[in-house]
């Protein structure tokens, strides 16, 4: 006898999917309570992950500021190899900038 439950042939992939899913979203849920009536919840800036990726819609700060890093200037070679050999990157060798 199967537990009803069980993929049928091939689905095995979306059924992990969708029990990964009802875990996060059940967490979600647990971790992240509403914030109460009046207060509004601590909102980070809203990244291109959000609106790409989340479908949100662009805040008027991010259009802004994508606006004014289309408008700055371009960096040239020599500045953009300046940068990097100042930085050693996350290993700290200075023998292996980013």
């Amino acid at each position: 006898m199967t537990h009803p439950d069980t993929p049928k042939d091939g689905d095995f992939a979306e059924f992990l999917e969708r029990k990964v899913s009802d875990v996060l979203l059940a967490g979600a849920a647990a971790v992240a309570p509403a914030a109460p009536d009046g207060l509004a919840p601590d909102a980070s800036p809203q990244t291109l992950d959000d609106v790409l990726i989340n479908g949100e819609e662009p805040t008027t700060e991010l259009l802004e500021e994508m606006d004014a890093l289309r408008q700055a200037a371009p960096l040239s070679d020599e500045e953009l190899a300046r940068q990097a050999l100042e930085h050693p990157g996350a290993d700290g060798d200075p023998s292996t900038p980013e």
